[in-house]
């Protein structure tokens, strides 16, 4: 059988950096950096994200174009002389985290998707059906989380170049426009500057803050959604032995744009809210956090009138699309198994996954306050993590009984692949146990 695959660089790096792009930049990350110092969180977070994050998407790419198979294949055959089975296993390991990333990542998608509406609903005098969409229901996530499933699968089913390529090429540069405009209308309002020189203006006394350096490593390592396979089985469907850095730099530099965007964007709005008498920290941390968006920029906008609706439509729209982008690279690493592996047809495969995505999506739900927390806690505290390490050890150390990018140097005679091979083998395990352990733990 003929592989599907991506027929130009571009739209790789679209739809990877559209996998990479998603709730985690443009919600995690301004709230990381307004709780964080701002400015020096950015410095920060700029400077672990070359130093690990970066590697760590390269290695999980590296693995999957290499093998131009799936993640459970790719990793059983990287392991084949040393650990078969085990390869094996953490592939499947990152296939049930795919799972999970979608069970509770398509709930918090359903909300952006109702929020949207809720402006909609304001704008067209519909009072009581606006309240009710932006209200916490159970009843608002039953009907909201189908929907984004199912807007996920529509895409994935059509194939890869088809439907993953040609939908990241339409999604990623509305996603940019939105952005861009919605900053410079923020920007324009009463106490965005005092935001602008908080994101902007480090306090490079604090960079040293353990805490800070904690909360930006794993910022930058989860916002690239490395871990869970589908930056792996992305890489498979690209040539073999393309330049594989240059894409990384590719994807990790919009990526970072993205993330950086999101801060001109919400850090300002935050002060600008601030300013018209809203309480937004208390001793210098956010109130609500994760919460946020939901509360305090949702009055911000209504507080402005029409012209405010008409941008929260925009804004809750714009992070629709980011997690519609982040939903479909998941959904591919379990219906790629699933074609590859068991024969079955991409539309079947696309359907089943989606039905169990949707079934753990309703378990989430049902138990909401026992499940979710934990859930999200497990999957990027401990498997990601985990997962990444073990992408290293097996560029590093498993693959081929040594190091094969180390090898390769060698044969072509290339310092620099060298130097990089042995990054990857010794330094990032150590500064990636060292992140583990103080997020985990």
């Amino acid at each position: 059988m003929v592989r599907d695959s991506f027929h130009s660089r571009i739209g790789f790096v679209l739809a990877a950096a559209g996998s990479a792009i998603g709730l985690g930049n443009i919600w995690g990350f301004p709230t990381n950096a307004a709780n964080n110092g701002g400015g020096a969180f950015l410095f920060v977070y700029l400077v672990v994200t070359l130093l690990l994050a970066l590697p760590a998407l390269y290695a999980e790419i590296y693995i999957g174009n290499q093998a131009q198979k799936n993640p459970v294949s790719a990793l059983g055959e990287a392991c084949k002389n040393r650990l078969p089975r085990f390869g094996r296993f953490a592939g499947k390991a990152g296939l049930c985290g795919a799972i999970m990333m979608l069970s509770f990542y398509t709930i918090v998608a359903g909300w952006m998707l109702s929020h949207a509406l809720s402006a909609v609903t304001a704008i067209g005098g519909l009072t009581d059906l606006s309240n009710w969409l932006a209200s916490d229901s159970t009843l608002r996530n039953l009907l909201f989380t189908p929907v984004f499933v199912l807007l996920g699968a529509a895409i994935i089913h059509q194939g890869v170049h088809a439907g993953i390529e040609k939908w990241s090429a339409r999604l990623m540069p509305i996603l940019l426009l939105m952005l861009i405009g919605l900053i410079i209308y923020i920007l324009q309002q009463d106490g965005a500057m005092a935001g602008l020189k908080q994101y902007l203006i480090p306090d490079f006394t604090q960079v040293t803050d353990p805490t800070l350096v904690i909360s930006a490593m794993g910022q930058a390592f989860f916002s690239l959604s490395i871990g869970v396979g589908g930056m792996m089985v992305y890489g498979s469907y690209m040539q073999k032995d393309k330049d594989i850095g240059k894409l990384v730099l590719s994807i990790g530099a919009l990526d970072t744009f993205i993330a950086f965007l999101a801060g001109l964007l919400i850090i300002p709005a935050l002060f600008v809210a601030q300013h018209a008498g809203q309480q937004v920290f208390a001793d210098e941390k956010l109130i609500g956090e994760g919460q946020l968006i939901f509360k305090i920029l949702p009055t911000l906008f209504e507080s402005m009138g029409t012209v405010g609706l008409l941008v929260a439509t925009g804004f809750f729209s714009l992070l629709s699309i980011a997690a519609l982008t982040s939903t479909i690279s998941s959904t591919e690493v379990p219906v790629s198994y699933l074609v590859e592996e068991k024969s079955m047809s991409r539309k079947k495969a696309t359907w089943l996954v989606s039905a169990v995505v949707l079934t753990a999506s309703m378990v989430l739900i049902a138990f909401f306050e026992a499940l979710f927390g934990i859930v999200i806690q497990v999957l990027t505290t401990i498997m990601q993590p985990l997962s990444c390490l073990f992408y290293f050890l097996v560029v590093g150390w498993i693959w081929n009984r040594g190091n094969k990018l180390t090898d390769k140097s060698r044969l072509s005679n290339d310092k620099w692949l060298w130097v990089w091979g042995n990054y990857l083998r010794y330094v990032c395990p150590i500064l990636l146990t060292v992140v583990f352990v103080n997020v985990a733990f």
